[in-house]
């Protein structure tokens, strides 16, 4: 295995930190090379989460005590209100596929505050399938199309989950009652990664985003779902749009996870690790407002197809944690809109901050904006041009050990994926089970099967016999052991 310039890659699960815990190194050249040659790959759609809708709506703040965890002028009190737009999508497929598919979906939310636009683009699961930047590209591949058929493949998606069993815990998140949402309104958001909020007293803690649907969670059977995807295709974009048409408009209620600094070094699960969740006994969820949707976009392709989400678009006061997965995509995504868009799709009015926008970009195409005018492209420079604001500095952290690539300290796969099938009542289980089974079937090595069933058993003994049985093969005796 080489780069594109023909050098061995030495790794090619686990991108080069600053220690065990630290930061991604941008001298990680094989990682930013995969990223952005996989964000170049298909024009004009969107690699993922090329199918979706959007909205406009508001967010309000509704418990002033948050205050005490972030300087974020937007959370800074409660009632105060900050204007937002969300985009939701399934992941997978194309511009053209159905909405009723199993799939996770993405929930992405830009607030235009008055700091600046801040993104949290996440998805409907609190967890996801990998947890390092570094293999996004081949498991998206697994979700695409077989380069030689250019069809969907079951054994590229078995092969590479089976192979990598941190995807446990996701994977029996889609395959329960919620892995088809009924609506985009029926259907939770979280930020899934950890991420940093820091006060006005210098005080950081780390943080994990639900926003709860005030709708309900509801899911639709799986039969039901592709009856619906061969009917009406596009039936979960219908549904939002007609919602906040008749002024039946959805709403969610944002909470976090507030984890003390300290209890990073000590918690029973590393607490950046994208594929795990806090435990709401540990850090019972805290309310910080309200989300509401109530304005359609007037253009699609003006409004919703141009917007640009960036997980890399803080505000004083939020920051980035070492999550691998969240630190690849920090460069990752916007690097797609550079390519998708442009490198001043910042411009487009979807993208556009609500305050002025002071820098020293200028040029590229699309700069529509005026290019500066005038003003220096240049810093320093003794002609008042903008300086910077140290009140935005981040919140310098530690960084320790030898620059490698190392992996995360924990391969308990199972523990949390086991627990989520032990809470399900009888009926989800079968559920469960059939969508497995029926996920499954067309696999046409039974190693694979084989593979993915000694993580099912690992997990719970009786998970992975069922799914044995009902794929007709016996489980290894050296998976019993």
């Amino acid at each position: 295995m080489t780069t594109a310039a023909g050098a061995p890659v030495a790794d090619n699960q686990n991108s080069i930190t600053a220690g065990q815990h630290g930061p991604t190194l941008i001298q990680d050249f094989h990682l930013l090379e995969k990223l952005a040659h996989f964000n170049r790959e298909r024009i004009p759609e969107r690699i993922v989460h090329a199918k979706g809708t959007g909205a406009y709506g508001y967010f309000e703040v509704t418990n002033d005590e948050i205050a005490n965890y972030t300087k974020a002028d937007f959370l800074s009190e409660a009632g105060k209100r900050t204007d937002m737009f969300i985009r939701f999508s399934t992941v997978a497929g194309e511009l053209g596929s159905a909405d009723t598919v199993r799939d996770p979906r993405g929930f992405a939310v830009k607030f235009y505050t008055n700091e600046g636009n801040y993104d949290l683009v996440g998805n409907n699961t609190p967890i996801f399938f990998i947890r390092d930047a570094i293999k996004f590209p081949d498991f998206i591949h697994t979700q695409k199309r077989n380069p030689k058929t250019h069809l969907k493949d079951k054994d590229m998606v078995w092969d590479f989950w089976s192979l990598s069993p941190e995807s446990l815990h996701q994977i029996t998140y889609l395959h329960g009652d919620r892995g088809i949402p009924a609506t985009f309104r029926h259907m939770n958001g979280y930020g899934s990664h950890t991420f940093k909020w820091v006060n006005k007293g210098g005080e950081a803690f780390w943080v994990k985003y639900h926003f709860i649907s005030e709708q309900g969670v509801k899911g639709l059977e799986a039969s039901l779902a592709e009856k619906v995807a061969g009917e009406n295709p596009d039936y979960h974009i219908e549904d939002l749009h007609n919602a906040i048409e008749n002024k039946d408009y959805p709403a969610w209620k944002l909470y976090v996870q507030i984890m003390p600094y300290e209890d990073a070094k000590t918690y029973k699960w590393d607490p950046f690790d994208v594929t795990k969740v806090w435990s709401k006994k540990d850090y019972p969820r805290i309310e910080v407002g309200r989300m509401v949707l109530n304005r359609n976009p007037e253009n699609y392709f003006a409004e919703v197809e141009q917007a640009a989400f960036s997980p890399g678009q803080f505000v004083p006061g939020i920051e980035a944690s070492p999550d691998k997965m969240l630190q690849g995509r920090l460069f990752a995504y916007s690097d797609a809109h550079r390519y998708r868009l442009g490198v001043n799709h910042h411009q487009i009015p979807v993208n556009r901050p609500k305050v002025e926008v002071n820098n020293y970009q200028r040029d590229g195409f699309m700069a529509v904006n005026g290019n500066g005018g005038d003003k220096p492209n240049y810093e320093p420079n003794s002609v008042n041009g903008p300086v910077e604001d140290p009140t935005a500095k981040i919140k310098p952290f530690d960084v320790y050990g030898e620059a490698d690539s190392v992996p995360y300290d924990s391969d308990d796969h199972y523990t949390q994926a086991g627990d989520l099938y032990r809470l399900m009542s009888a009926d989800e289980k079968d559920r469960l089970i059939q969508a497995f089974v029926d996920h499954m079937k067309p696999v046409t090595r039974d190693e694979i099967k084989l593979r993915q069933i000694g993580h099912f058993y690992k997990a719970d003994p009786e998970w992975g016999e069922r799914i044995a049985q009902g794929l007709g093969l016996q489980i290894p005796e050296s998976v019993k052991s």
